[in-house]
């Protein structure tokens, strides 16, 4: 994700983002457990932009 055009988000814009995010790590969880998940580190990468987006909220609200 671009962080820049994150920044540009309002709050609620982003908490729907970080909602899309959150379901999609669990559906790729889902097909890493049961071994369809190929590209394993499609995971590590919803993580960081799950902390991304969780950082630029905190900031917002501070």
């Amino acid at each position: 994700m671009d962080i820049k055009a994150l920044r540009d988000q309002d709050i609620s814009t982003l908490n729907e983002t970080l909602m899309t995010l959150l379901k999609e790590h669990f559906e790729l969880r889902m097909q890493h457990r049961s071994a369809q998940l190929d590209d394993n580190s499609k995971l590590g990468k919803t993580k960081r932009s799950i902390a991304q987006v969780k950082t630029i909220i905190k900031e917002k609200q501070a």
